[in-house]
């Protein structure tokens, strides 16, 4: 991934929040007729290494399982907030004019060599964390043991677990970096009036790009 110096993002913590809290990742890898893409949920164990190991599964139909070798390696992409930038935001088009748009965003990319795990209770115990994660917060969590056993068993052999060692960990922070500050503060002020919350989020790593550049105020 190309990276500007403006752009490099190597908090280790904040790319295993971006990873935890955009799971369904984009994950790469070469299979036998080439490229092979596929958008898993993963779980970032973080016990696991010094930058942790994702965790996650496939459907046993998928080919992909099947290529997966110590030569084969992997690559998985997290998105976080992103959003398009409108130079009408920029203070810099009255006042000269040479503005252009953009694209704002956020990324992680989790480099290693995925295995194949078709144990039982690793896959079991895969499916609970996993599950126990994003059901935390509502009412009535559902958890695998609420389905029938016979029918849990059933989904068990239809899936086939993925574990990817992350040995490589890359950020990119697209946040306005490299515009003129009163175009990066008109940015803020744009995204905000937008009223999404995509853009809400965009405007907050704005700021937060400008308060980790200038501590003290800009």
């Amino acid at each position: 991934m190309y990276v500007n110096r403006l752009h490099q993002l190597t908090d280790r913590e904040a790319l295993f929040s971006l990873m935890a809290s955009h799971p369904l990742g984009a994950w790469v890898c070469h299979g036998s007729a080439g490229l092979s893409a596929n958008h898993v949920p993963f779980l970032l164990d973080r016990s696991r290494g010094p930058l942790g190991t994702l965790l996650g599964h496939v459907s046993r139909a998928n080919d992909v399982w099947r290529v997966l070798g110590s030569s084969v390696p992997s690559v998985v992409m997290f998105q976080g907030p992103q959003a398009y930038i409108t130079p009408n935001w920029y203070p810099g088009k009255t006042e000269h004019g040479k503005v252009v748009p953009t694209w704002n965003y956020v990324v992680a990319h989790a480099h290693g060599v995925a295995r194949v795990v078709e144990d039982r209770e690793w896959m079991l115990d895969m499916l609970q964390r996993l599950t126990a994660v994003h059901e935390a917060g509502r009412p009535t969590p559902w958890r695998v043991a609420d389905a029938p056993g016979p029918f849990i068993e059933k989904m068990l052999h239809a899936i086939v677990g993925i574990e990817i060692p992350v040995d490589r960990l890359e950020g990119k922070l697209k946040a306005s970096q490299d515009e003129a500050m009163e175009d990066r503060r008109g940015t803020v002020r744009g995204l905000r009036e937008e009223g999404s919350s995509e853009a809400a989020a965009m405007a907050d790593l704005v700021v937060r790009a400008i308060d980790a550049e200038f501590p003290g105020g800009a």
